[in-house]
């Protein structure tokens, strides 16, 4: 029972509380930017999947577990919504999108976890849950090319790409904490 109590703690630990004001703010700019980033920037990909990794790691540092589902799903949908950043192969998006968005919450998860509940390092954290988030991905998708699936080009955007950007976006993220004394 204690650990179901931790993790419940884990998951709505931020690194300071808002006023309820500044949390609906927030909230609407990281729901719209979520989205919108991948739908209207589209390329490179490179910019877009930093962006989207820094909203999800400011989310994970200072949103609380109920404001976090919007973040987690929505960038994929805006990159399927765009249906440009893969093509030919945005089809072939659909079978990874429950993967991605697991993948998001795993390093949502992480950074609250490790960062957050057990009060590792945070670039040591940010570290491990990119890690995490990038072999699942890489991980599926290398399954799903050999089973014929998917193309091998997924075998590129879903290797070093998702960890580049996932430690590029988390670095933006706790430098613009740092930057804006949103720090405790």
């Amino acid at each position: 029972m204690e650990h179901n109590q931790t993790t419940a703690i884990v998951l709505d630990k931020t690194v300071l509380v808002l006023s309820s004001w500044a949390k609906v703010v927030l909230l609407a700019i990281s729901i719209v930017a979520s989205f919108a980033v991948p739908f209207l920037l589209g390329h490179p990909q490179i910019l877009v999947g930093i962006l989207v990794n820094a909203f999800l790691v400011l989310g994970a540092l200072h949103m609380k577990k109920y404001s976090l589902l919007p973040l987690i799903m929505l960038p994929s949908l805006g990159v399927l919504a765009r249906w440009v950043i893969f093509w030919p192969f945005t089809m072939f998006l659909v079978y990874m999108i429950p993967l991605i968005r697991i993948g998001n919450f795993l390093l949502v998860w992480g950074m609250k976890y490790f960062y957050l509940a057990k009060s590792w390092n945070r670039f040591l954290a940010l570290g491990v849950s990119a890690f995490i988030k990038f072999w699942l991905l890489f991980a599926v998708a290398r399954v799903l090319v050999s089973l014929g699936f998917l193309p091998k080009i997924f075998l590129t955007t879903m290797w070093l790409l998702q960890l580049g950007t996932a430690l590029a976006g988390g670095v933006l993220a706790i430098g613009i904490t740092s930057v804006a004394g949103l720090r405790k």
